[in-house]
């Protein structure tokens, strides 16, 4: 009997049911954010693979199953050409595969609940994929309710900001940035979201007076979307936490960011990092800290 509050209680579940009465070494939720495949959570027992791992989907067995390109069940995905020829092939040992995609309520495409195995299934694997596919459905409604609860409370810690905004641009201060940076890090290892983060210095090396640091912001919080936060965290110095957003998206940002200040005439040195579940959001900021003093490094010394 499954008994659980919530989707990853449910999810773990569900998993730990479909390994005990059926097999195969690897069962997994994923949720798919533009090119991010990620694992949300995962019942293994052989695979070199954690939870918040994230892989590109279009190299992925559950990418070809979604378009109709293979069959949702290959007991030996080396008969299956499209399967066997996928780059996630090369870095996972694949012989059997099953998937099916877990869906928003409204029907568009959440993720996936599969399995895998290193070894080809003498079992007629197709016949777990009705069960599979009900449980995927089920899943998808409880996962996409608990992101609109999440939006919903988003918006509502939004108005409750007030105490942690800085007067002088209306952004979040270091105290706010701080609480938002930990909440939103807890949703990601929950709920898989890539974020990133973002370091902007106006003006590195002169000293700015409040137009300026207004201006900035101004421009700033144009670049962002309203999902995103932002914040003035010292004196002249700007963070983002941008949602939806992983390496290369970070790196789109920080060149818009620095691009729409410098046509303001505001010199500034920019540094991102994408977030990685496993590692703590202080380290990311970190990261992105050490990437934006080598760019300021580079402007004070051209």
């Amino acid at each position: 009997m499954i008994v659980a509050e919530g989707f990853e209680s449910a999810s773990r579940a569900i998993l730990n049911y479909l390994h005990q009465e059926f097999g195969f070494k690897l069962w997994m939720t994923t949720r798919t954010e533009g090119d991010d495949w990620i694992v949300l959570q995962a019942e293994n027992h052989g695979y070199d693979l954690h939870e918040g791992r994230v892989y590109p989907w279009s190299e992925t067995l559950c990418a070809r199953m979604l378009y109709d390109e293979g069959p949702r069940a290959a007991p030996s995905v080396k008969d299956v050409a499209v399967y066997a020829e996928a780059p996630l092939c090369q870095s996972l040992p694949i012989g059997a595969y099953v998937g099916v995609p877990m869906m928003r309520g409204d029907g568009s495409f959440l993720g996936t609940l599969c399995a895998m195995d290193p070894d080809p299934q003498d079992v007629d694997v197709a016949r777990l994929v009705p069960l599979m596919e009900l449980l995927a459905r089920l899943l998808g409604i409880v996962l996409d309710n608990e992101l609109k609860a999440v939006a919903q409370q988003r918006l509502l810690e939004r108005t409750l900001e007030a105490a942690q905004t800085d007067d002088l641009t209306g952004l979040l201060n270091r105290r706010g940035w701080e609480a938002g940076i930990a909440l939103e890090a807890a949703r990601v290892r929950r709920y898989g979201v890539a974020v990133c983060v973002l370091v902007v210095e106006i003006a590195p090396g002169a000293e700015v007076d409040d137009a300026l640091v207004s201006r900035a912001a101004s421009c700033m919080r144009i670049c962002v979307r309203e999902s995103d936060l932002l914040a003035r965290i010292d004196g002249s110095e700007f963070a983002v936490l941008a949602l939806e957003c992983g390496a290369m998206g970070s790196e789109r940002l920080g060149d818009k960011l620095k691009a729409a200040l410098e046509a303001e005439g505001i010199p500034a040195a920019v540094g991102g990092a994408a977030f990685d579940p496993i590692d703590e959001i202080s380290e990311t900021v970190a990261q992105a800290l050490e990437a934006k003093a080598m760019d300021r490094a580079q402007m004070i010394g051209a």
